[in-house]
């Protein structure tokens, strides 16, 4: 039998090697995501789309509460998991929180994206975004990948990213956080 350790030992130095110095940037593993810390947000997130009613979702349509957008497609199932959590928040939370949800698809998807929103029967406004924001640039600069959620202080400014599924119970833990800082 072969000793192991002539074999071990490379694997053993390259495994060390690869481990890193610590300085890299990495997704928590567990438990909720943390939001952005701090009353200093930065600036105002302006943006205006039209809903499939034909109303505005908007800066001035969700300012004076906490606003959660989730960014969506038709053709995701993580995306139609985030709906329902969005759907869920929405209920248990209005009216001290906006809802809405952006789909990030072209316009001509419109009948697709009017029948996933029937057939989740989603009680909050629901919008097609623009060509630029689909892009990952405008008021939501790097945000294109689907499902994503942000949440926007009351003055609009954005308080919470997160790419990726959340669920609702995460996203609840992330509101009292961002209440609690407004609250000091």
């Amino acid at each position: 039998m072969r000793p192991l350790a002539p074999v071990c030992f490379p694997l053993l130095l390259l495994a060390i090697g690869c481990a890193g110095s610590g300085d890299a940037v990495r997704e928590p593993v567990a438990g909720p995501p943390a939001a952005v810390a701090g009353p200093a947000r930065g600036p105002v997130r302006t943006f205006s789309y039209e809903t499939l009613e034909g109303r505005e979702l908007s800066t001035a349509s969700v300012a004076g509460r906490l606003s959660v957008i989730g960014f969506v497609a038709t053709y995701d199932v993580a995306s139609q998991a985030e709906a329902r959590f969005l759907a869920g928040l929405f209920r248990d939370h209005t009216p001290r929180i906006n809802a809405a949800l952006l789909v990030l698809e072209a316009s001509e998807n419109r009948p697709l994206v009017e029948a996933f929103v029937a057939a989740l029967k989603l009680p909050y406004p629901v919008a097609l975004a623009d060509a630029p924001t689909i892009a990952g640039e405008g008021p939501f600069a790097g945000l294109h990948h689907v499902p994503s959620v942000v949440i926007l202080d009351a003055e609009g400014r954005e308080a919470f990213r997160h790419v990726g599924l959340i669920t609702q119970e995460a996203l609840e833990e992330v509101l009292r956080r961002i209440e609690r800082e407004n609250a000091r």
